[in-house]
């Protein structure tokens, strides 16, 4: 056991004191609370009671000795669940604040060393100590899966191809699982040109989506060139790296043998334009400031969030490959790292641009892939994760109740049971006792927890609070879907991204539908356009006619 694990420990137990502490201190808590049974004192009936009389009478005492007891059991249910919630936040807070109070860096819990010719000005040192300077570079394959995306493909690919790292020690892979025939012209054409420009970049396409994305990610690790690579970097067609991101993870891995896994946090380009993107970064930016941030600086495990992360290529075969099991391939993968032994790093100073869901259509079926997929994750590795012998006991006991069980499974329940059924129907049941520290002070702490990580968008608290109480139906109808193995618990479905040409200058757009029909319709010209002048066949057989 760790110094990181057991101080992570130590500062759960501490969570979940103060939080007792301040409950029992300020009168919260009141567990001596019984239930009444109304029917001691019925009222005598009238002299000639009514139908409807009867009717009340029949009401109450279903009421009082069926469906209140019932319920009331769903409530302690209920409070317990929400006691696990805020006691698994105040947690994630109080690492991420205590850590970032002392001033913990990975850099001092890792080495951390710039690369042997990393540096401005090697290009003046002449071609033979530029090419000795390269070769200490390692080989570095960057995956780019993408599928059907005509908005972005161009972003990543550019991105991607100024990094700043030897020509001759990066590969780029971009792996197309388009169906549209013009789309992957357009792909291939992209790529042909960056390939003129010197840069190593490879075009690789299957003849089905088998597995989707983690077929696609399996598949280009099998290809020969790739096997020469020690480290792969993925993003999402819609990532957007800075120059630099290779020359500050890379390093991690290559200094510390027994890290896996470096992490970036995740920023947006459209987080402003709507209400609905700037509920999204409220979300995210406490899962990347406080949950990431746990982890990684107590277990040095997470969640790999499926791009703009570097992957140690031993550590993906060591943990068995990518596995198209569930709809969460990268989670799935670090967990089964992690069990080998391997450890990971969350690098929040490092940001790579990325796009939300602009519609609700599209976060919808995002969630439901990341909720669904996450539970079906936690069906298949529980017992993975009891028998693994390389791993501590207060890693399992973090795995399976905090990472899994908590997050998985706790929080979309209770936010959907207690908050969308339980206290709608009090009001139609006088006899149901709802603990004012259960429906009130719990809620408004969990509020807290998670809106002041992003303080300038305290203003849209109220519809945030609106919208995840929706989207708490949606993740437990997925989480349900994904522990009991329902027919749709392995549909994956793409993201539409929009790219930045939505956006205007001052990254804002007013959300009108006549906006939304223009923004279409500038679309579809444009793509007629490019379907007109930019046809594979057409542009080769120009090149060829030029060399004649």
């Amino acid at each position: 056991m760790e110094a990181g694990e057991a101080a992570g420990a130590l500062l759960f137990l501490l969570a979940a004191a103060v939080s007792l502490l301040a409950a029992l201190s300020t009168g919260a808590v009141d567990f001596t609370y019984l239930v009444t049974v109304v029917g001691e004192g019925s009222p005598s009936p009238p002299s000639s009671p009514s139908w409807w009389w009867w009717y009340e009478e029949w009401w109450v005492w279903v009421r009082s000795r069926a469906v209140a007891p019932a319920l009331q059991v769903g409530v302690w249910a209920c409070m317990v669940m929400s006691v696990m919630l805020v006691v698994e936040a105040a947690y994630n807070s109080a690492v991420s604040i205590a850590f970032r109070l002392v001033g913990w860096r990975p850099e001092r819990r890792f080495k951390w060393e710039p690369l042997a010719g990393d540096g401005d000005g090697d290009e003046e040192k002449g071609v033979d100590a530029a090419a000795a300077a390269a070769a200490d570079y390692p080989m570095v394959m960057v995956q780019i899966p993408m599928y059907n995306e005509l908005e972005v493909y161009k972003l990543s690919i550019r991105a991607v191809c100024e990094l700043k790292w030897p020509k001759e020690r990066l590969i780029i892979q971009v792996l197309d699982d388009s169906t549209d025939a013009f789309i992957k012209n357009l792909v291939e054409l992209e790529c042909e040109d960056w390939a003129k420009k010197g840069l190593n970049i490879k075009y690789a396409t299957r003849s089905g989506r088998k597995g989707f994305k983690a077929g696609a990610l399996k598949k280009g690790m099998e290809l020969d060139y790739a096997k020469q690579c020690e480290y792969v970097a993925i993003f999402d067609a819609d990532f957007q790296p800075e120059p630099d991101f290779l020359l500050r993870t890379v390093p991690f891995l290559v200094h510390n043998q027994n890290v896996a896994l470096v992490q970036a946090r995740w920023v947006f380009v459209n987080d402003r334009i709507s209400l609905l993107t700037r509920i999204q970064r409220t979300f995210l930016d406490y899962h990347f400031k406080a949950e990431q941030e746990a982890g990684s600086a107590t277990f040095s495990f997470f969640s790999f969030n499926g791009t703009a992360g570097v992957w140690r290529r031993e550590a993906i075969d060591d943990a068995g490959g990518w596995k198209d099991r569930t709809t969460v391939e990268d989670m799935d993968l670090a967990v089964r790292a992690t069990l080998k032994g391997w450890k990971f790093i969350y690098l929040g100073d490092i940001r790579v641009k990325s796009e939300l869901p602009s519609t609700y259509k599209a976060y919808c079926r995002q969630q439901f892939r990341w909720s669904c997929g996450g539970a079906n994750l936690f069906r298949k590795m529980v017992w993975d994760v009891l028998a693994a012998k390389k791993v501590s006991s207060l890693k399992k006991i973090y795995m399976l109740y905090s990472f899994f069980l908590v997050r998985r499974v706790v929080a979309p329940a209770v936010a959907f049971i207690l908050y969308n059924v339980i206290i709608p129907l009090s009001v139609m049941i006088p006899e149901l006792y709802l603990p004012i520290w259960g429906v009130a002070y719990i809620p408004t702490a969990l509020l807290i927890v998670t809106a002041i990580r992003n303080p300038e968008n305290l203003h849209t608290v109220p519809i945030w609070i609106l919208c995840e109480s929706v989207m708490s139906m949606h993740r437990l109808r997925a989480a349900v879907a994904g522990l009991l193995q329902l027919q749709e618990f392995n549909q994956w479905i793409v993201t539409q991204k929009v790219g930045n040409n939505a956006f205007n200058e001052n990254n804002e757009t007013p959300l009108l539908q006549k906006t939304r029909k223009r923004v279409k319709l500038k679309k579809k010209h444009e793509v007629n356009k490019l379907r007109s002048t930019h046809s594979l066949a057409g542009r080769r057989q120009q090149q060829q006619c030029n060399k004649g």
